[in-house]
């Protein structure tokens, strides 16, 4: 039972934050293999041990915010059973409030078995579970700053009807003056999220969007570009479409962040308007860092996570870049909990890696970090 009388799983004890991250959460399911995966009928094939985190973007994208410094509320769906149970103690984590993580009777937890080869990417086997639920509309935003929606294309009831209840949300939220941010998921084009008119409601929900940070790959599977599309170009033209602040991601090709005008940007909620004179006509493109590959999972997520934390910290548009690309290697050359912001080039000098882009690192320094008495603060 949640503190405010609801039937909400609470995760931790922190009082609501300003940043809430909302909509696709699942259990992430990884076996080591130790060569090329494949599927033989009829043989046992041997694989290493099993290693379980949560995933999807609420945990991914939240929990990293979380660990770089800014604190969260999380809002999904889960099923009542074991692996939700299991999910909401992965998700208890400090500076991570889970008030609205909802459990229910009626569907499955979201579950994805991740095929990671020796090298290269990973390919992910999916059950949509309880996120076929989740529809936003019990969300609060009352005093929220930014609102992050992640994994849209796999969220079906956002996603039917060309829309509706996704616009019904950001409609709300940026009248209420809150920051709108939104991430997508590759779709499958087998699934049922194939058959929607991806261009249609993009053009119908962009314009809402003051923060949209698709990869390449996600864009190419809902007929945005093609494979080798330049992300710089892309950036640009979902700027054109409405969009405030844009970032395409493109793997190990790194990432690329372009911005609207001043006039779009200041029309861009709390955690954005302030920024209006500093962001606007930004266009600022990063090679990805060469780190050892312990796994893919989970890097645009946490580049996600790097650029809204420097955005909403006030840094500049390079500097938010560099905090994303930052945050990325961490995540592909290391497993476990993000380092706080301050701390991500050291973690990567300790694997002989030096900070991206030319002529300063991004770091924080003593004008932009967080003070100890704000509420934003996490940790001691």
């Amino acid at each position: 039972m949640g503190a405010d009388g609801s039937d909400a799983e609470v995760i931790g004890g922190y009082t609501r934050g300003t940043v809430v991250v909302a909509g696709h959460v699942c259990i992430d399911l990884h076996p080591r293999l130790d060569a090329e995966p494949r599927v033989i009928p009829g043989q046992l094939i041997d694989v290493g041990p099993l290693r379980m985190r949560s995933g999807g973007c609420v945990a991914n994208t939240g929990l990293d915010l979380a660990s770089l410094g800014t604190a969260v509320r999380l809002e999904a769906d889960v099923g009542d059973d074991d692996l939700g149970h299991l999910l909401v103690g992965l998700l208890n984590r400090p500076g991570v409030e889970g008030r609205g993580v909802r459990m229910s009777a009626s569907a499955e937890t979201s579950y994805s078995i991740v095929i990671q080869p020796p090298a290269g990417d990973r390919s992910f086997w999916h059950h949509v579970g309880a996120n076929a639920l989740f529809t936003g509309e019990s969300i609060s935003l009352d005093g929220v700053d930014l609102l992050h929606v992640g994994y849209t294309t796999i969220l079906p009831e956002l996603s039917a009807d060309g829309g509706r209840r996704l616009i019904r949300l950001l409609t709300r939220a940026r009248e209420g003056g809150t920051t709108t941010s939104m991430d997508l998921a590759t779709v499958d084009p087998r699934s049922v999220a194939a058959e929607e008119d991806w261009s249609l409601l993009l053009a119908r929900v962009l314009p809402l969007v003051d923060v949209f940070a698709p990869s390449l790959d996600d864009l190419v599977s809902i007929g945005r570009g093609r494979s080798g599309s330049s992300s710089r170009h892309l950036a640009g033209e979902l700027v054109s479409d409405g969009v405030a602040v844009a970032m395409v991601k493109d793997g190990a090709n790194g990432l690329h962040l372009r911005t609207g005008g001043r006039e779009r940007l200041a029309d861009g909620g709390r955690a954005l308007a302030p920024l209006a004179a500093s962001w606007a006509e930004a266009d600022e493109g990063l090679p990805a860092l060469q780190v050892p590959v312990l796994g893919t999972t989970g890097a645009g997520d946490a580049a996600v996570a790097g650029l809204l934390h420097a955005l909403y910290l006030g840094l500049s548009p390079l500097d938010a870049a560099r905090t994303a690309t930052l945050a990325a290697a961490v995540r592909v050359a290391r497993h476990g909990p993000l380092p706080a912001a301050t701390e991500l080039e050291a973690a990567l000098a300790e694997l002989g890696v030096g900070p991206p882009g030319d002529p300063a690192p991004a770091r924080l320094g003593p004008s932009q970090a967080v003070r100890p008495d704000d509420p934003r603060r996490v940790g001691p």
